[in-house]
């Protein structure tokens, strides 16, 4: 059994498990939802392995991701886990928009309290930045739900360094969730420098490369035609015979050190850092367990850097997204001083 242990994400007293669960692909951008039984006892599976941190949106579904958490959660002791949900990319018509301003933030915590089924959200982040809207605008709403006990702690997903000083200037922000992994390492260069300079908790998605970085090429084999990642630039013949170049040297070394290439992968995230806590989406128990075995991987600082020498910044091809979405690159926005309450 693999001892998964606690570690203090910010500083304004949080504390999660050293690994999390995201959970989006359970009802959302993967495919198709998986059965709501099967979801709910790899939920519980995970609090019973020491995993107690929950990371979800209010867009994944819409709103059906929530919903089978708040199912899985309930009735288990609620000091004993994290909830981390996110707000900021409505969907009406089918048409996505980003919003930040504060009737928004405050109609949007509410309704999740009400999907997740609790008084009270753990970490709660902007999951995209409303470039329209000054961010001491949203994070002064965001202050306010603090300081009436719905939400704990205030995160900021896919900023850019400028928000995030701007923001923490408001009120303390607790974490930053950003794509990091061996094929995604733009952050290293800014972002991640200036939550540590501030104190803010690192919370990294995708750190297997969408899945990328466990299987390889073949992963795309069983994708259905609904799974967003069909579609993403990384994925398309042109970059990707390029791509898979990464995954055979990192499942080489794996093999060499009796792991598999993911937790090799997920090794290389938990080892950039004790203010760091990768998040791996899961649909099935197996996978669970194995990401879990990573935190048992030790990596010297010769293997460090070898793994870094095959996913160098400039060595991945494609883009993270396809055009069109919003991400930390151009996430500034307007001054204070030009923002005018409706």
């Amino acid at each position: 059994m693999v001892k998964v242990g606690r570690i203090k994400l910010g500083s304004q007293g949080m504390e999660v498990s050293t690994q999390g669960l995201g959970c989006m692909g359970m009802t959302f951008g993967y495919g198709p939802p998986k059965p709501e039984p099967d979801m709910v006892a790899l939920i519980r599976h995970a609090v019973e392995s020491g995993v107690t941190f929950f990371d979800t949106s209010d867009v994944y579904g819409p709103h059906t991701n929530e919903i089978l958490l708040g199912k899985a959660l309930k009735g288990g002791t609620r000091e004993k886990f994290e909830l981390a949900t996110k707000f900021g990319i409505s969907y009406v018509d089918g048409k996505g928009e980003i919003r930040g301003d504060p009737a928004y933030v405050r109609a949007a915590c509410e309704a999740s309290l009400k999907r997740l089924d609790t008084d009270c959200i753990d970490l709660y982040y902007q999951h995209r930045i409303d470039t329209r809207v000054p961010i001491e605008v949203t994070v002064g709403e965001l202050k306010e739900l603090v300081e009436e006990g719905k939400i704990k702690y205030i995160g900021l997903s896919e900023a850019s360094a400028s928000t995030i000083r701007r923001a923490h200037a408001v009120h303390p922000i607790t974490a930053v969730q950003l794509e990091w992994s061996l094929w995604s390492r733009d952050v290293e260069e800014e972002i991640v420098p200036t939550c540590r300079e501030l104190g803010i908790g690192i919370v990294a998605y995708s750190p297997l490369g969408r899945g990328f970085l466990s299987s390889g090429p073949k992963l795309l084999e069983n994708l259905t035609q609904d799974d967003f990642r069909k579609y993403l630039p990384r994925f398309q013949p042109e970059n990707l015979e390029h791509n898979k170049t990464i995954f055979e040297k990192v499942n080489e070394m794996a093999t060499k050190k009796g792991c598999t290439p993911s937790q090799l992968a997920l090794a290389w995230v938990h080892r950039r850092g004790n203010d760091v806590c990768p998040i791996p989406g899961t649909t099935k128990i197996e996978n669970f367990d194995q990401n879990i075995g990573a935190l048992l991987v030790k990596l010297t600082p010769e293997e460090m850097a070898q793994l870094e020498s095959f996913a160098a910044t400039d060595a991945v091809k494609g883009d993270r997204y396809g055009s069109g979405m919003a991400t930390w690159k151009d996430s500034d926005t307007p001054p204070l001083s030009s923002w005018k309450a409706a």
